[in-house]
């Protein structure tokens, strides 16, 4: 399953997209997460969240101000940047872990990039603000476009998605955005029902013909709580198996909020999809006879 996508480089650190999956932990800096989990108490709290996420495996974090949830309430620039730059600014000392801004605001993007952060993650796919894919070309940094519309009526599900992520790719480029620092993500649970997500789920591989790394956002989603008739806090063996699917076809980076046990189930999976590692681990009691 490997591909050959060139690596990308970041403070000194190489991420080599195909030889193993990445994890992205979710850290909200907001009252009204969906999953529960918002962060918006003092910064020395945020703080704790994110080194234990990389002591948990987390190669990047991932960090939000903003809620995306169903019926949520918009805040302004400076409401979301008084939520971000603090913890940018305590964190990027610390830790030499990526650092990405869940953000669709170019002026948020351009302030946290700024102040230290590796690269943006759009869930608006660079089309909520028009000067957002300008701010990442000028940064020269990577950034995640997400497919968030309802697919077109009587059009396939993923020729829908792959052709609007398409037109998205395109709009980045044409702003001069380096082909090699664009992420696709499918937007799981974006636009799309509960059915339709699992379709993309299944169909996860179609993916692949962008030839860009892939992202899957799958953590405690609405249609884990569908299938599994679970609240949002219910939900790791869900995700667990959404995740493990989602790598299997093909995901590069996985984004989730229980960092400790996903990267175990990424770990898992990779053994099995891209390969057994080279040394094999063992445990206090060793193995059975």
């Amino acid at each position: 399953m490997n591909r050959e996508l060139p690596p990308t480089r970041w403070h000194g650190r190489e991420l080599c997209w195909g030889a193993k999956t990445h994890v992205m932990a979710v850290l909200n800096r907001t009252p009204d997460s969906f999953s529960g989990d918002g962060l918006a108490g003092n910064v020395d709290r945020v703080l704790d969240a994110a080194l234990s996420a990389v002591e948990h495996g987390a190669d990047i974090i991932d960090l939000g101000a903003e809620s995306t949830r169903p019926g949520h309430v918009a805040i302004s620039v400076a409401d979301e940047l008084t939520r971000l730059l603090p913890v940018v600014n305590a964190l990027r000392p610390r830790t030499d872990a990526l650092l990405s801004i869940d953000t669709s605001k170019s002026e948020v993007a351009a302030a946290a990039l700024a102040a230290g952060a590796d690269l943006i993650n759009d869930v608006r796919g660079l089309m909520a603000d028009p000067e957002m894919a300008a701010v990442v070309a000028a940064a020269g940094v990577r950034v995640v476009v997400m497919h968030d519309l309802p697919p077109e009526p009587g059009v396939d599900l993923m020729t829908s998605i792959l052709r609007e992520l398409s037109r998205r790719l395109d709009r980045a480029l044409a702003a001069g955005v380096v082909w090699e620092r664009l992420i696709v993500d499918p937007g799981f649970g974006f636009g799309k029902d509960w059915r339709q997500n699992l379709e993309v789920l299944r169909r996860f591989g179609e993916l692949r013909v962008l030839g860009q790394p892939l992202l899957a956002g799958t953590s405690r989603k609405s249609t884990i709580g569908r299938v599994l008739g679970l609240s949002e806090g219910d939900r790791l063996e869900g995700t667990a198996a959404t995740v493990a699917l989602a790598i299997a076809g093909g995901a590069d980076i996985v984004r989730v909020h229980d960092v400790r046990a996903m990267t175990r189930v990424a770990r898992m999976t990779d053994a099995v999809v891209r390969g057994a590692p080279e040394t094999a681990l063992s445990w206090p009691d060793g193995p059975p006879p």
